[in-house]
């Protein structure tokens, strides 16, 4: 049976409005993940740079923390984030089709929508302002193709810079229409200077705060988090089965079968997704690739399906989506709402007692803290959850690892010498383990809905101790920064009085 483009438009907007109220729902009682805690003290502290990624979810959480610090207010611009994607797909389908097939653009919007990380596109991530941005720009991308306008495209760079300041990622779109432009379309080779012109703006201001303050962002991107990697087959088949579930096998095969030609247009369109997921994948063979990592081009894979099939393809393929869509909607919501006595025995129950009972965790942590006393974490997650519900910063003890090392930018553990402190951990720990850092030290249990935790209070803490123990095995893993780099001056081992932190070349 063929669907009629009102039909085609009426299910695209009972599935927008659906999702929209189901993002709110999970948006508004979902628990605070570490992730969002963490960029959340970002929002707390804006700055030009962070220091695992550039500013731009810090800048998206400053001003949402200024209206509220409830979830639904923090999450607010993510969940509309997918939904808006889905109208400017729609938008461009419609365009770019022939009116006869206008049904397959609106088909294709309800596709994308019931994708399950469309929906559950809601926590507040990099890939929040990433993904939008990237979105914006390829939109203005595709409109500039089709009217060969200057302003489209230097709006394309602009964005595409934005994007660049939320995650590098972005960069491989920037490739992409270089890749096009210098493949297919030389006569406007004026676009691709125009465009960098526009984004550059972005580049440099993310350039100067690196190197002002360690090239954090470098080192962990590029360095720290891909030492010892070796090839990994299994990186790459899980890749590849990534990919598959992210854009789903039915798309992909019926798009590939297709024999419709799509419109000269189209074929940047192909680009645009085909080219960074290439990337991907060799990447894939040295080491693992997160399935956020493709989120931003997925609406450009969408978009190309919606060029190459007919509608009853599309309806089929939205009925078949909604179906992988709804065993994620079952184990979110049973994750939720069950009872945690469900849970009991199972490996997940610790994780889900601290994931919702967190702020009773900081409530338990805060009695008797003495008012001078420094709460802190063990790893960067619970670390970050504690100070969103504390009020206050709570930095991690010990050297911790290459991921989320904030507490090098904005602690200094100088102003903490002689002070208490109290540590919290998940896991059972000895006092002889933090006796060296400390005059005294006491470890206290407590527990939260049968799960323990404890509590380490050291009273008198000895910085020169930990500097030359703890933040000395830092900077040496952490701060070795290449000296081929401009300026390869790390401000946290000026602060700690280290002189080794320059790397051999690599």
């Amino acid at each position: 049976m063929q669907t009629t483009d009102l039909q085609a438009r009426g299910l695209f907007l009972k599935t927008f409005w659906a999702t929209l109220a189901l993002k709110l729902v999970l948006a508004a009682f979902f628990p605070m993940t570490g992730d969002e805690a963490f960029f959340f003290q970002w929002g707390v502290t804006p700055d030009w740079g962070y220091s695992d990624h550039p500013p731009m979810v810090g800048w998206w959480l400053a001003g949402l923390h200024r209206i509220s610090d409830q979830p639904l207010v923090l999450r607010s611009l993510t969940l509309l984030v997918s939904s808006v994607i889905a109208l400017g797909l729609v938008d461009l389908a419609r365009r770019h089709l022939p009116p006869e097939r206008e049904a397959a653009a609106w088909l294709a919007g309800a596709v994308y929508l019931v994708l399950p990380w469309s929906w559950m596109f809601v926590l507040v991530t990099t890939d929040t302002p990433l993904v939008f941005f990237m979105a914006l720009s390829a939109y203005c991308f595709l409109r500039a193709e089709a009217s060969g306008r200057a302003a489209w495209y230097a709006a394309a760079g602009l964005f595409v810079g934005l994007a660049f300041l939320s995650k590098y990622f972005a960069a491989l779109l920037g490739l992409a229409y270089a890749v096009y432009i210098l493949g297919w379309q030389r006569r406007r080779w004026w676009t691709l200077p125009l465009m960098l012109a526009c984004a550059l703006p972005s580049i440099a201001l993310n350039l100067v705060y690196n190197a002002t303050h360690g090239w954090p962002n470098i080192l962990f991107n590029f360095f720290n988090r891909h030492e010892g990697k070796p090839w990994s087959p299994v990186n790459f088949a899980t890749y590849l089965g990534m990919a598959a579930y992210l854009l789903t096998p039915w798309l992909l095969w019926q798009a590939w079968r297709a024999r419709r030609v799509a419109p000269a247009y189209g074929r940047a369109m192909t680009v645009l997704w085909l080219f960074p997921l290439a990337v991907f994948t060799l990447l894939s063979v040295r080491r693992e690739v997160g399935l956020h990592w493709v989120l931003g081009f997925v609406p450009l894979f969408v978009l190309w399906c919606a060029l190459r099939l007919e509608p009853a393809q599309l309806r089929r393929s939205w009925r078949w989506t909604l179906g992988l869509s709804l065993p994620h909607l079952v184990l979110v919501g049973v994750l939720m709402a069950s009872p945690l006595a469900w849970w009991q025995g199972s490996r997940l129950y610790e994780k889900l007692v601290f994931l919702r009972e967190a702020e009773a965790v900081t409530r338990a942590l805060e009695q008797d803290l003495p008012p001078d006393a420094q709460l802190m974490g063990r790893a960067y997650s619970p670390a970050a959850i504690l100070a969103y519900f504390h009020g206050r910063y709570v930095p991690v003890f010990g050297p911790g690892r290459h991921h989320a090392r904030q507490d090098d930018q904005v602690v200094d553990f100088r102003a903490l010498a002689g002070r208490p402190m109290r540590i919290f951990s998940p896991s059972p720990v000895q006092a002889e383990e933090f006796a060296p850092y400390f005059e005294s030290v006491r470890v206290t249990p407590f527990r939260i809905e049968g799960v323990s935790y404890w509590r380490i209070d050291g009273q008198g803490f000895k910085y020169p101790a930990y500097r030359d123990q703890v933040l000395r095995e830092a900077a040496q893993h952490f701060h070795r920064i290449p000296p081929w780099l401009p300026n390869p001056r790390s401000p946290f081992c000026e602060r700690y009085g280290f002189s080794d932190c320059l790397a051999a070349p690599r």
